[in-house]
């Protein structure tokens, strides 16, 4: 009989279009070939219904339950009385929770794996369920415990460490210091949390090594393998600007920017370089444009539709499209952690890009001319510039790239790195 996972998700994961959604997609439907994989995931507003979906198809068991719903002025008050992090506050659901005890006396789980630090309280629930603390009184070693599942926290991001670089981004502001000021409140509160889940599950899984040196230094005894963000590289490779009727033009010098606009380091990144780095740009290529493409635009994202040379598209049914309408794919990111999926996009779609180091942090790409690295204004302009002005060392870049991803960030190079850690941990026996 196969092993059976049960993945913990904060949303509907499909269509597999933005961060989440793409690891959690790809990481159960390869895995489904070798295991029986069940989903008890949260239905946010806005997300497809889970029958409406290939998830059934593709999983043994899919279930869901609506996301809870938080007042801002309730928020605002737990931010500031409660001891745990924001994050740890917003998917809190009884009848998830309710739905998670169901499942757990109806299947035998080998293994449980819960996806990023806002599932985390249910991870936190199961260490203390009778469960696991049944098993504990009688050991197999070495490995889990008779009798329970083994837990699996797979940490999409340090989130501690994304809190504060995003409070020594805005402390500098003082148009931003209410943010600050919630950053830094967070911190600390995440220090300890993420150290808890951490400590609490039997395997950590991190995104880079990067992300994996900032967990151990909340504690250095943690188990953690990094198992890295992937693409889908048929799909991309499949795409054909030449081919798609609907194909946006948006000119020879576009500059793309991809991701989703109400997440915190992408506004920075966009209002940033659409304030600091885009006048300098223009300054010497005037039919420069910048193109900001992904769902649910923040009002401060909105707002830069009004400038000269700034397109805001909203949500867009094929994100390929954008990328290939872009001379230039820029990343100007100050603020996260991780490894993002956008650079792998873009990679994938032969992108000539320019990034700030923190951009893409979490790829080894020392010593490979593969990305342009700018981190204060004028340089990014001048590399951006450079880069316009340069269509064939753009077109080098951009095939390094592809064959940089399709050597590393496949799937079917990523998920066994997944099946290894669930082969470290023991049968339920």
């Amino acid at each position: 009989m196969p092993r059976r996972l049960l993945f913990l998700a904060p949303q509907v994961p499909y269509p597999p279009h933005q961060g989440t959604t793409i690891r959690n997609y790809n990481l159960m439907a390869n895995l489904a070939e070798d295991y029986e994989v069940h989903l008890l995931c949260f239905q946010q507003e806005g997300d497809d219904p889970v029958g409406n979906t290939p998830l059934p198809r593709l999983l043994t068991v899919v279930d869901s339950t609506p996301a809870p719903k938080r007042s801002t002025t309730r928020r605002a008050i737990t931010t500031v009385t409660s001891r745990l992090p924001d994050m740890a506050l917003r998917l809190a659901s009884d009848t998830y929770q309710t739905r998670l005890g169901a499942l757990l006396e109806q299947y035998r789980y080998d293994i449980v794996q819960i996806e990023g630090i806002e599932m985390a309280p249910y991870g936190l629930w199961l260490a203390n369920h009778p469960l696991w603390r049944s098993a504990r009184v009688k050991e197999n070693l070495p490995g889990i415990p008779i009798g329970r599942p083994a837990l699996v926290f797979d940490d999409h991001n340090a989130e501690y460490v994304l809190q504060q670089r995003a409070w020594e981004t805005d402390v500098r502001r003082p148009a931003r210091w209410h943010a600050a000021a919630y950053s830094a409140i967070q911190v600390n509160k995440l220090r300890r949390y993420e150290r808890q889940i951490c400590q609490q599950a039997d395997r950590v899984v991190a995104v880079s090594e990067a992300d994996r040196d900032s967990l151990r230094a909340l504690d250095s005894s943690l188990n953690i393998t990094v198992v890295p963000n992937g693409v889908d590289l048929d799909y991309y490779a499949a795409y054909s600007r030449e081919r798609d009727s609907q194909a946006p033009d948006y000119g020879p010098q576009a500059l793309v920017f991809t991701g989703k606009m109400d997440f915190r380091p992408n506004i920075d990144a966009v209002v940033w370089f659409a304030n600091e780095v885009l006048p300098l740009i223009q300054r010497a290529e005037p039919e420069t444009r910048f193109v900001i493409v992904g769902k649910e635009p923040h009002p401060r994202v909105q707002e830069l539709a009004s400038r000269p040379g700034v397109t805001v598209t909203g949500w867009v049914p094929d994100i390929r499209a954008h990328i290939a309408a872009a001379a230039v794919y820029v990343v100007p990111l100050r603020i996260g952690g991780g490894t993002r999926l956008k650079v792998l996009e873009a990679m994938a779609m032969r992108s000539a890009i320019v990034s700030t180091r923190l951009g893409c942090e979490g790829f080894p790409l020392d010593g490979q001319e593969i990305i342009t690295f700018a981190d204060d204004a004028p340089a990014f302009a001048d590399a951006t510039v450079a880069l316009l002005r340069d269509p064939a060392r753009r077109a080098r870049q951009g095939e390094a790239g592809r064959l940089f991803v399709e050597a590393n960030y496949g799937w079917s190079a990523i998920v066994p790195r997944l099946r290894a850690v669930y082969d470290t941990l023991s049968s339920n026996g």
